[in-house]
């Protein structure tokens, strides 16, 4: 039994084979995997153009077996290397020219037309017409005409439709440019106007009753003109019969329509001698187009910016205007604006806010003379213990937590006598009215030590003679706790009974 060498040796190794096999399946495997996704990658045209592209590659191939029974026949190419090449060069030329038509098809096409196949779409039907010639040539009459009809007329077809068939699909509203379908347009909508069928929106009914009031009005206008004949009678009753064809007795729209047409058509004659205006004595066309005016312009201009750059345009024309006034002139050219929206725009940042009519009154309120506007406030940095309240004082624990004050230094005696301070019943700025100190009449197990009390507030006389010094030095200025504890060294009591006796609020 002979075996091959490959077999041999692949059995006397068969590890490397093993190996080789492995190695062969693999890049076959990865051969087709990435053929499968290169086919799947490709976009494919529709199914029609499919069919028919394939329809037009068979009857192509009958056409050319045509065309290799010619060339042998009648063209004399005996030798077959010789007729291979050249038997199928119409069916090659009409392979290319329908390629080169679909690709003028699809870029000139647009919205509103389904693009020309140009000069290649015409030497497909030139082609086409010659190759029928070898068909009648080498099979005679009938022969010759199923081979021109099944090859050469129906691969022209196929391949027509398959190189326009996708752009009607894609836009089957659109029309084609080419000189048969503009040619077959007008050859329809002409038989269709001669029909009476070219008017779009009526229904068959009022078709039928416009074509028979046309027909009622020519009766009637040749029965007025030959009233008299052998035929009169006979035009008689087809004017009767358009006429109840028509509608006109019941449907008043029809017979105004009737009317109108048989007064137009018996009074043309009057066309001859109407007065008409001579055109040559109006108003020449303008060469130019009139201006539009500079608000259209710019607002035309505006609309097609950004919003927030439209805005900084008018600001720039109008510089002195509030966004208020930029966003109205932003709204009469076409763009409307808020005026927040300026603002942002502009960053001008929010509005301020209205002003009561009572604090505007009250911040313009200048002349006004203001108590203590000389007063320099000078914040201590060490802790310093005003003399009245250096008397322990007791502090329920219920009381609430004492927060730091800030106290303004008096300055010296001399500056205070010349400052005259109008008489008010309300205390000093910036210091809060210290609450009564009601007097015990003795002492009680509960009051505190009068260890810290002021001398001067000590076994005071009935009646107190520093009051009768505070009249003398003050007059009716009633001067506030602070300034008579300071000048005369005395507590709290002792100055409320003081500022009393003058005249101030208890």
């Amino acid at each position: 039994m002979l075996t091959h060498p490959l077999i041999t040796w692949a059995v006397d190794h068969p590890w490397p084979t093993a190996g080789i096999t492995a190695a062969a399946l693999a890049v076959l495997g990865a051969a087709l995997w990435g053929t499968i996704r290169t086919v799947r990658s490709w976009t494919w045209p529709p199914l029609p153009v499919l069919v028919a592209g394939a329809g037009a590659l068979v009857c192509t191939a009958y056409s050319g077996d045509t065309s290799w029974r010619f060339a042998g026949e009648r063209l004399g190419m005996v030798d077959s290397t010789e007729r291979a090449l050249m038997f199928g060069a119409g069916e090659l030329a009409l392979l290319a020219c329908a390629v080169m038509a679909r690709a003028n098809k699809a870029a000139t096409a647009t919205a509103e037309t389904a693009g020309s196949a140009g000069v290649p779409g015409i030497l497909v039907w030139v082609i086409t017409g010659v190759q029928i010639i070898p068909c009648y040539a080498t099979s005679g009459f009938v022969g010759g005409t199923v081979r021109a009809v099944i090859g050469p007329v129906l691969a022209g077809l196929l391949w027509h439709l398959a190189m326009g068939l996708e752009i009607r699909v894609a836009r089957p509203e659109a029309l084609s440019t080419g000189l048969p379908a503009i040619i077959g347009r007008e050859l329809r909508e002409r038989l269709l106007s001669r029909l009476g069928l070219a008017a779009r929106d009526r229904t068959a009914e009022q078709i039928t009753r416009d074509r028979a009031t046309a027909r009622a009005v020519h009766l009637a206008a040749v029965l007025e003109l030959r009233p008299d004949g052998w035929v009169s009678g006979y035009r008689r009753r087809r004017l009767a019969a358009a006429v109840a064809r028509s509608g006109a007795g019941t449907n008043g729209e029809q017979r105004h329509r009737l009317l109108q047409q048989l007064a137009a058509r018996r009074t043309s004659g009057q066309l001859a001698t109407v007065p008409l205006a001579s055109p040559w004595a109006s108003t020449p066309v303008p060469t130019e187009a009139y201006p539009r005016t500079p608000l259209g312009v710019t607002g035309a201009q505006l609309r097609a910016m950004d919003p927030l750059a439209a805005v900084h345009l008018v600001r720039a024309a109008h510089p002195e205007d509030t966004p208020a006034e930029v966003a109205s002139w932003c709204t009469e050219y076409g763009v409307p604006v808020s005026e927040t929206q300026v603002r942002v725009a502009l960053r001008a940042g929010n509005p301020h806010p209205a002003v009561p009519t009572a604090t505007a009154t009250a911040l313009n309120r200048a002349s006004e003379p203001v108590p203590g506007a000389d007063l320099e406030l000078d914040v201590w940095s060490t802790a310093l213990v005003h003399p009245e309240v250096q008397s322990r004082v007791p502090v329920l624990a219920a009381a609430g937590a004492r927060t730091p004050q800030v106290h303004a230094r008096i300055p010296d005696r001399p500056f205070l006598e010349s400052l005259k301070f109008p008489q008010s019943t309300e205390p000093e700025y910036g210091v809060p009215a210290a609450p009564d100190v009601p007097e015990h009449p003795g002492p009680g197990p509960d009051d505190v030590p009068d260890e810290d009390v002021p001398e001067g507030d000590l076994d005071v006389p009935d009646p107190d003679p520093l009051i009768e010094q505070a009249r003398a030095k003050y007059g009716t200025t009633v001067p506030s706790f602070r300034t008579l504890k300071a000048e005369y060294g005395i507590g709290q009591a002792r100055a409320q009974r003081i500022r009393d006796a003058l005249g101030g609020t208890p």
